[in-house]
């Protein structure tokens, strides 16, 4: 064992959910034996979607847990055995109305990694063609199209606070250097 890793020693289911399930695992440590609670998530798929070379789709769309509106870049949760690609691919469509011809992947995030395993893959979209929403039986949302460089803004003013937006629009930033 290194230094720093920590090998589990058991494990307890707490919660079995529809989108998430929670245990809690005994875990050896350099230090000792302690407890960590580990929320599981399938992961899911960002998508910056070009319009054109300066123009990306956000979304608007309030989001219960945080209790207010955010703005974010299209995204879904993954299917089980889903491909990344596959996932972002039909959240694109179903979101934005969009389907995209060009894909290129650029990478991943752990969302919250201190207590959950969340891993979301950002692609790239190009080439896009409107073709009409679908969304989720509950979803309520707004296309909202703008240039990167007003994204970037928004991001700077703390207009969009969510980290996957964030990290796409990091994406945007480095592509303009």
């Amino acid at each position: 064992m290194s230094n720093m890793e920590e090998k589990q020693i058991s494990t307890e289911r707490i919660l079995n959910a529809k989108i998430i399930n929670v245990r809690k695992d005994i875990v050896m440590t350099p230090k000792g034996e302690c407890f960590r609670e580990v929320v599981e998530h399938p992961g899911g798929a960002v998508i910056l979607a070009y319009t054109d070379e300066n123009h990306i789709i956000l979304i608007k769309q309030f989001r219960y847990p945080a209790g207010q509106e955010l703005i974010e870049l299209p995204a879904g949760k993954l299917e089980k055995g889903e491909e990344p690609i596959v996932c972002a691919k039909r959240e694109l469509t179903e979101e934005t109305g969009y389907e995209a011809k060009n894909w290129e992947y650029l990478g991943y995030i752990f969302s919250t990694p201190g207590f959950c395993n969340e891993k979301i893959h950002l692609f790239k979209a190009t080439d896009l063609t409107y073709k009409g929403t679908h969304f989720d039986e509950f979803e309520l949302m707004e296309n909202l199209i703008t240039s990167t460089t007003d994204a970037i803004k928004m991001v700077k003013e703390g207009k969009i606070t969510d980290s996957k937006t964030v990290f796409g629009i990091f994406h945007v930033l480095e592509s303009m250097r």
